[in-house]
């Protein structure tokens, strides 16, 4: 049974910093995503003091598949791991020795984006890589996003009184990945060993022929530049030379070449990875939209609807266009459900921090 606590949630994202204080009932006593605060002087300006803190990290590696109390050991790992996240695990890190040295002695929970995806069948994780490296390396498809992706899974039941047994959870943001649930579970996810494959985002670019980064390195670009290339330059900003959504939407509408050729390709790219997830699951039952994009940008969810229509999936203009909070956006001929949900990361966070810490009490 889960403990009852005030949690202080702690998300450090590609592009942002939410630090949230749910009251025991999840009651959101205190919010603070400015960009720029230092921690110290949001803790300091909270109502209340928290029991416990939970933090999000992108990346588990094997060896974290569930909420884990905070140690010296376990931040080793963590940092062991930074090289696979690069614009979230340091960000993390920095976070939690931040909220740490403000609240001294108060007991605090890694909550990882990765073990949502524990449940991949082997088929899904397994590149076809030597098997040396494979167990060397532990190179494998990881997944991420899972903390928005299993609260929206559990945010569906409740909209709909029953889980669907196939949905496709898309979280659209400077991030972006897909998720197929089978029965509540990952089985299959766009975003691989590190958060680059998959999706084009806002400046990563998503899944390209490996040797394209082989070839620049022979070609002189060093390894370092390819990185921070393919991290930060790459995908919409790449392409647009921002990956900011609503500015490429804003110059579409002037008929900038750039700007409408960058959301072709954001949506061959997202059509076809929906359609690749809705065939690991067998076909559909709800495709379900989350994230800044997801639940912002009405024009992606009906481009895409459109796109899938041989699916089965169609939303009600009205209500795509209307709605501002969680809502079934279903159309009354289609036989998929379509949902928006707001991402609450901070809600699954604080769950998973009472149920580790009743655990260890």
């Amino acid at each position: 049974m889960a403990v009852l606590m005030r949690v202080l949630t702690v998300n450090p994202g590609s592009s942002s910093l939410k630090i949230s204080l749910l009251g025991p009932d999840d009651t959101l006593l205190a919010e603070d995503s400015a960009p720029g605060h230092e921690i110290a002087g949001i803790v300091a300006a909270m109502p209340a003091e928290p029991d416990a803190i939970g933090v999000r990290f992108v990346h588990g590696g094997t060896g974290y598949t569930e909420p884990t109390l905070i140690d010296a050991t376990v931040t080793k790992h963590l940092q062991d791991l930074a090289d696979l996240a690069p614009l979230h695990q340091p960000a993390s890190l920095h976070a939690l020795s931040e909220i740490t040295t403000a609240l001294p002695g108060v007991p605090a929970v890694a909550c990882f984006d990765t073990a949502f995806h524990a449940t991949l069948p082997d088929a899904a994780a397994t590149y076809a890589l030597p098997a040396d490296w494979r167990t060397r390396f532990n190179l494998r498809r990881y997944g991420f996003h899972g903390l928005s992706f299993s609260y929206a899974t559990r945010r569906t039941r409740e909209l709909l009184g029953a889980l669907p047994p196939r949905m496709v959870v898309c979280h659209l943001g400077s991030g972006a990945s897909l998720c197929a649930v089978a029965e509540g579970r990952s089985v299959d996810t766009t975003m691989g060993f590190t958060p680059l494959e998959g999706l084009i985002m806002a400046s990563r670019a998503g899944s390209i022929d490996p040797g394209i980064p082989l070839w620049l390195i022979k070609h002189g670009v060093s390894p370092e530049d390819v990185n921070s290339a393919l991290e930060r330059d790459s995908g919409l900003r790449g392409l647009t030379g921002t990956g900011d959504m609503r500015r490429i939407r804003e110059l579409a509408e002037q008929r900038d070449v750039n700007a409408l050729a960058a959301l072709d390709a954001y949506h061959h790219r997202l059509r076809a990875c929906t359609a690749a997830m809705t065939a690991s699951l067998g076909g559909l039952d709800a495709l379900v939209f989350t994230g800044g994009v997801g639940e912002h940008d009405p024009s992606v969810r009906m481009r895409l609807a459109e796109d899938l229509a041989y699916l089965g999936v169609s939303v009600d203009p009205d209500r795509n266009t209307a709605t501002a909070e969680d809502a079934d956006i279903t159309s009354m001929n289609a036989s998929v459900r379509t949902l928006v949900v707001t991402a609450r990361e901070d809600l699954e966070i604080a769950s998973g921090v009472r149920q580790t810490l009743a655990t260890v009490r």
